[in-house]
């Protein structure tokens, strides 16, 4: 039976490069790429097919950040396919991106330039906005939509002959210091892409907890300080062109700088070869590189607190009810009261 696999955020950077290696591995699977822009996923499209011509490449016009973008294409796709094997949640944004100036100098000639450069604590902060569904636009592209596509896919990812893998792109700037269980959505603060990799890593466990009675199975990873066109915009190009030289060196001592969308992407590809059963589902998969150029993968405890653990699956209702997207509530509600009585 050939594989289905579905990939959010496709069309370039991290997405591209893992689908170019999926179907370097399985020329034989069902790919789907799930994008926002519809003119640059038919060009990845015929790029992926120049090298893999026989390759069977499929589009689904999907923003995960509009909840009735997802309904639709959620629906599309149970029309086009009967099982989905994987599903990689992979798109994200971190709008208009700032950089504290002087942490960053002050930093770059510190002992503590790795960690910056690695996460980003302390230097990045990041604007928000109210998307038409009434939910901060971070918290619905990077969690909540994709919480949905995986409500709405159930039936084709749980299916009795075979196990599933949902896998999300989380980060090394997923921090536990800027998600706070009062302020779910981040609107109070100014570090939301934090916020939300965070919580897509506690949504990653609740899944697990949730689904792997039924052969669903759940996996989050961090594809390390990549150069993507999300990081490019962090800093003016002049920027990069002066420190792209330190980066380089400090990759000698650190495995975290993987730097290519191809070595970011090596933990997502890396599961793709794995059984989803032998996983572990406390594990947070990261992608690292070697000074000498070489990818591997490798697994770390997500750090959490059974509390948290247990009201993350409840505040998104209040959450809800209060931006007046109660439709959703049907979706979210089972999901949620069932695993808190577990």
């Amino acid at each position: 039976m050939k594989k289905v696999v579905l990939v959010t955020g496709a069309n370039s950077g991290i997405g591209l490069a893992l689908c170019e290696r999926l179907l370097s591995q399985d020329a034989q699977l069902q790919l789907c790429l799930a994008c926002r822009n519809m003119q640059r996923a038919e060009a990845a499209r015929q790029a992926l097919l120049v090298s893999h011509p026989q390759a069977q490449v499929t589009l689904l016009h999907l923003d995960v950040g509009n909840m009735r973008s997802v309904l639709r294409a959620a629906e599309e796709f149970k029309q086009k396919y009967n099982r989905l094997d994987y599903l990689y949640l992979n798109a994200g944004i971190m709008p208009n991106p700032r950089v504290d100036h002087k942490a960053f100098y002050k930093g770059l000639f510190s002992s503590n330039v790795v960690h910056m450069f690695a996460t980003g604590e302390g230097l990045l902060t990041q604007e928000d906005k109210v998307t038409p569904n009434g939910l901060q636009e971070v918290f619905a592209t990077n969690l909540f939509g994709h919480f949905l596509l995986v409500r709405e896919l159930e039936p084709l990812l749980c299916q009795m002959d075979h196990n599933s893998l949902v896998i999300w792109t989380s980060s090394s700037n997923a921090r536990r210091s800027a998600f706070s269980l009062d302020d779910i959505q981040h609107q109070k603060g100014r570090e939301p892409y934090s916020s939300s990799k965070y919580a897509s890593d506690l949504l990653s466990l609740a899944l697990n907890r949730h689904y792997n009675n039924r052969g669903l199975y759940s996996s989050v990873i961090c594809p390390g300080l990549v150069m993507t066109n999300l990081t490019y915009g962090i800093l003016p190009s002049f920027f990069w062109t002066l420190i792209m030289p330190i980066m380089w060196l400090i990759r000698i001592f650190t495995n975290t700088f993987t730097l290519s969308p191809y070595n970011g992407a090596d933990a997502l590809f890396w599961l793709f070869m794995q059984k989803p059963e032998s996983l572990d589902p406390m594990a947070k998969y990261h992608s690292l590189t070697s000074g000498l150029g070489n990818n591997y993968t490798q697994p770390h405890k997500v750090r959490t607190d059974s509390q948290i653990l247990s009201l993350i699956f409840f505040m998104p209702i209040l959450e809800c009810m209060d931006f007046h997207v109660s439709q959703l509530l049907f979706l979210f509600v089972p999901f949620i009261m069932d695993t808190v009585h577990k």
